[in-house]
């Protein structure tokens, strides 16, 4: 099938000879885009000049820098707290923990049950039913939300969020980054 061909106008932008590439721009070399005169041929990645991206600064790692604990998706060693976002002497962190979670309190879904076989026997049983509501006072907490953890220093910043499933999770997360600070004051 062929299209009909514009009409001849000379300033519709569409009466142009057919180019080789459809996509590309006209005074442009082939492949569409502007010659750069800065750009050169592309560099595998990790090695120097990187061609894109953001990377982070590089600091030599030593050899004997075993990590001591995590937080979530940051690593610690002796003399370095590692991020996706690139890597922080220990010196110079600063570090937040801030709470995020909600507990709420309600009836234990166990009480609920009970409290339901227990009507339903008694009163059959002996006329008792009533003592069987008593499980409905058994409470339960839960928690929900998130412990937000941030650490920055020399230019670089990164927060993570770990999940909690109960109070022990606040004071977890708190009691490894006070060890953190620890290593950074020593």
């Amino acid at each position: 099938m062929s299209y009909p061909q514009p009409p001849p106008d000379p300033g519709d932008p569409y009466n142009r000879p057919a180019q080789s590439d459809p996509y590309a721009q006209p005074d442009s070399p082939m492949g569409g885009y502007p010659a750069d005169p800065s750009s050169g041929p592309m560099v595998p990645y990790g090695q120097d000049p990187q061609t894109g991206g953001w990377q982070a600064p590089y600091a030599p790692v030593p050899e004997n820098d075993a990590v001591l604990t995590t937080i979530g998706d940051i690593a610690i060693t002796r003399t370095a707290v590692i991020t996706p976002a690139g890597r922080i002497p220990i010196k110079a962190s600063t570090w937040t923990v801030t709470d995020l979670t909600h507990t709420t309190q309600g009836i234990a879904t166990v009480g609920i049950v009970l409290a339901v076989v227990t009507v339903v026997l008694f009163i059959s049983a002996c006329g008792l039913g009533l003592l069987g509501l008593l499980f409905l006072l058994m409470k339960e907490e839960k928690t929900t939300g998130n412990v937000q953890v941030t650490v920055q220093g020399n230019g670089v910043f990164h927060s993570t969020m770990i999940p909690a499933h109960s109070p022990q999770t606040i004071t977890q997360v708190t009691q490894s980054v006070n060890y953190a600070r620890s290593l950074g004051a020593m």
